[in-house]
């Protein structure tokens, strides 16, 4: 199954080791120690020019890929049900 995360981007559902809400997730150091690292190597895809409520994390051929999305967790959640 597929997961539509805004604009033209979609993930493979079983790619996915998680959805994270932007604000709340990055009051920890760790958390934007992980984003900070992602962006230095190029691993993070924004998938719109709107300002970003989450953050998916996916495993793209042993590779984690970081995607930046509009829609909140909670949309990204129904819709992969």
């Amino acid at each position: 199954m597929y997961l539509h995360l805004g604009q033209d981007t979609i993930v493979m559902t079983d790619r996915i080791i998680g959805v994270f809400d932007l604000d709340n997730s990055t009051v920890s150091k760790a958390t934007r120690e992980f984003l900070a690292k992602a962006q230095r190597e190029c691993r993070v895809v924004e998938v719109s020019t709107e300002l970003p409520k989450s953050f998916i994390v996916c495993e793209d051929a042993g590779v984690e890929m970081v995607y930046l999305s509009q829609m909140s967790p909670a949309t990204l959640l129904r819709r992969a049900r």
